[in-house]
């Protein structure tokens, strides 16, 4: 439906994508090959997270969906802690060798995938020994995407319970491990590469618009009002932390859908019955001013007898 409205980008998400289908005996992959069979030549789909155990049942058949051309090669796998006697007491159905086997297998099927995933820092069970690991796991992996989160009990949790680690130490860790990120620069091998780009927004200081590469790197592309929505070939210029800059070369096409809806426009209705909607509230609106102007004259009226 999306699509025939000027949809180039879908993105699938949920808590736990890789559940999906357990409750009605459907696998993801099946999903997302019907998925695939309707997305427009051009246009793309980012997976959104999914936890260890349940990717590990689909790994041969998500490598191949995330190699297709219309699946961005991208794939969010939380780790929370490289310690597998931190994520036993979080009641983590996995252990670090499987998020290991994850990771290793995809980036071995999938060239230059991104793997990004999440830490919680500061867990009450969480020895130095145990946050350790953890940064020794970051520092081999060197996620380019990595959301990083100091331990907050939620109520009614066995962990609520447990002693917490004094604030300091939580907020030690917590700069550790944020500056072992920062010290790395993902994205320099990537420097002179011509890659395909699909734009679809504007960055939030409004200078570029935003687009991402097969990867889903950020890259930042000049703005210029008729690459929205399309399918751009760029050489990148400059690689920064969080993104990539680029020149445009010759090759701009479209990805194959309908131009976007014009601003205003709702989707999932159609131009006719937009139109008539619209028809409508001008009607309801022009009555109700004839009532407003009626009721005014008629309290005029009374004033004066």
């Amino acid at each position: 439906m999306y699509f025939i409205e000027g949809v180039v980008e879908i993105w699938l998400t949920s808590e736990d994508l890789g559940a999906y289908g357990h409750d009605i005996n459907v696998t993801l992959p099946q999903l997302l090959w019907k998925l695939v069979e309707v997305i427009p030549e051009g246009a793309r789909m980012r997976l959104g997270m999914t936890n260890p155990p349940y990717i590990l049942e689909h790994l041969e058949e998500m490598a191949k969906i995330l190699n297709h051309p219309r699946v961005y090669k991208f794939l969010h796998v939380p780790v929370q802690s490289a310690s597998d006697s931190v994520l036993m007491d979080m009641k983590r159905e996995y252990s670090q060798a499987d998020f290991r086997h994850v990771v290793d297998f995809l980036k071995q099927r999938v060239p230059e995938i991104t793997i990004a995933t999440d830490l919680i820092c500061g867990f009450p069970t969480e020895t130095e020994k145990d946050f350790e690991e953890t940064m020794d796991l970051v520092d081999e992996y060197k996620f380019p995407s990595l959301f990083i989160n100091q331990y907050f009990p939620r109520p009614g949790t066995p962990a609520a319970k447990m002693p917490r680690i004094p604030a300091q130490q939580v907020k030690k860790r917590t700069k550790a491990v944020s500056e072992l990120f920062q010290s790395y620069t993902p994205y320099d091998h990537k420097l002179g590469e011509v890659q395909n780009v699909l734009v679809t927004e504007v960055s939030k200081d409004r200078q570029y618009y935003v687009g991402h590469n097969e990867c889903y790197d950020q890259v930042l592309v000049p703005k210029d009002e008729h690459l929205l929505g399309k399918l751009v070939e760029v050489q990148i210029t400059e690689t920064g932390k969080h993104f990539l800059k680029c020149a445009l070369t010759k090759n701009v096409f479209r990805p194959d859908v309908p131009l976007p809806l014009k601003q205003g426009q709702v989707s999932g209705v159609s131009q006719v019955q937009t139109s008539s909607r619209t028809n409508i509230l001008v009607t309801l609106s022009f009555i109700v001013l004839v009532i407003a102007v009626l009721v005014k004259l008629q309290t005029l009226l009374f004033s004066g007898t």
